[in-house]
């Protein structure tokens, strides 16, 4: 298929690498992966440790994207301690809060004065009773949009992340506008993989998701937004035959997964592909992150498109997409399985989900 679109070798060095730098959350979304807790886990990384592991990361070339993430990573008191340093180490570095009183003005400053690129928050409904209901706290819609305005009066760029499931696809289109009052560089969206208290929810079915995915195609094109999805590498299969059937034109998106171009430590150090892949590889406190990624045989393998089984592996865009490793794995027990949210070869975006007149049907997904 060609070297990936941003032409780094995403077998040498990831695009983006998420530090969980805590559990500790004073929310109690629906969906958490991490399943968070109110108070810190005693064996956190310590600030030390985690100076170091910033110091091994800015050791891939080119350098990747350096999240910190949770829980909610204010519950850390060094957290911007530990983000001045990635910052000075040549380290891009952004930051995902949990949208609490912790993210107040004052902190979205410090932010902003110490250097972190981009502040991505989380919008899961389009009314403060739909997003509130999913994130287990009352008042959390309201701290988003108190949040987006300072980050646009300090000059701190913005992205939102929603998770899609059968009860939040339906607030996608009132979220896409929410994305555009806010003036957010970037909408990030997740499809759900059934780990921690994700088991519970209700998932899309395959053919669902994939209108979903054509939907999202269509409505980012001419956005003042870039989209990307999470979890979701058909996306790139559906945009591709969206394009094609529409205009005739080739079109990439995205370019990573599981263990490749993604990679996620967690609070306690261990290393996983993703935060939704609970498989770890090692562990920073006593291994080299920068070889685990490349020299890892589980991450080798999740790289590797021709070890994929089932559908996955026999199929023409597996380069190109690959399934969701973490899917598999989370519904199969298998990372190399296919990811059971695709329904290619199927019902396909080239055919069936395509409406005829598309932009009639620009309203929903």
């Amino acid at each position: 298929m060609g070297p990936p679109p941003h032409g780094r070798d995403l077998a040498a060095a990831p695009l983006v690498l998420t530090w969980e730098v805590t559990q500790a959350c004073d929310l109690t979304c629906d969906h958490c992966r991490a399943d968070a807790q109110p108070d810190r886990h005693p064996d956190e990384l310590s600030t030390a440790e985690g100076r170091r592991l910033l110091e091994d990361v800015a050791r891939f070339e080119p350098s990747p994207i350096l999240v910190f993430s949770g829980g909610d990573p204010i519950k850390r008191p060094d957290l911007f301690q530990l983000a001045e340093h990635a910052v000075s180490v040549g380290l891009p570095t952004a930051v995902t809060p949990a949208p609490t009183a912790l993210l107040d003005r004052a902190a979205i400053e410090r932010f902003a004065d110490v250097g972190i690129r981009r502040m991505a928050l989380s919008l899961d409904g389009a009314t403060p009773a739909a997003h509130d209901a999913f994130r287990g706290v009352e008042g959390s819609f309201e701290t988003i949009g108190r949040a987006a305005e300072h980050a646009e009066s300090v000059g701190l760029p913005l992205q939102i992340n929603t998770t899609v499931t059968a009860v939040t696809a339906p607030d996608l289109p009132e979220i896409a506008r929410l994305v555009e009052a806010f003036d957010a560089v970037m909408w990030e969206v997740f499809f759900l993989v059934p780990i921690g208290r994700g088991r519970d929810l209700e998932q899309l079915s395959p053919e669902h998701a994939e209108r979903v995915m054509a939907w999202l195609y269509r409505r980012q094109r001419g956005a003042p937004f870039r989209l990307i999805t999470v979890e979701a590498p058909h996306y790139r299969r559906v945009a591709h035959e969206v394009e094609m059937g529409e205009s005739g034109r080739d079109v990439r998106v995205g370019s990573t997964r599981a263990g490749r171009g993604f990679l996620f430590v967690s609070h306690t150090g261990d290393v996983y592909p993703s935060g939704f892949l609970p498989r770890s590889v090692g562990n920073v406190r006593t291994e080299d992150v920068v070889r685990l990624y490349r020299e890892s045989p589980f991450l080798r393998d999740l790289r590797d498109a021709d070890r994929f089984s089932g559908p996955c592996g026999t199929c023409s865009y597996r380069a190109r997409c690959g399934g969701s490793r973490s899917r598999a794995y989370a519904t199969t027990g298998d990372s190399l399985a296919s990811d059971p949210l695709c329904p290619y070869p199927g019902t396909t975006a080239g055919s069936a989900t395509v409406p005829e007149h598309p932009e009639r049907d620009r309203s929903r997904p």
